[in-house]
């Protein structure tokens, strides 16, 4: 049972980095204080399924790295 729970916080961990770092960038960093970046109010279908897949993991990953931390 350790295995398997260790296993998917690992797995669970690399999808999340993963799927974090396909998000495109929304702001121009520093640029953005100074009311110069350009913002986009709507999302393409691509980035409205990576927010739900990027949503699922963290839940995956926070509720099995909670388990491990108490029983283990």
């Amino acid at each position: 049972m350790k295995i398997l729970l260790l296993t998917i916080v690992f797995v669970s961990a690399i999808s999340l980095v993963i799927a974090v770092l396909l998000h495109s960038a929304k702001g121009e960093g520093l640029a953005g204080i100074g009311g110069q970046s350009r913002m986009f109010n709507s999302q393409k279908g691509l980035e409205d399924g990576l927010n739900k897949i990027t949503t699922i993991l963290a839940i995956i990953f926070l509720t099995a790295a909670g388990i491990f931390g108490v029983y283990y």
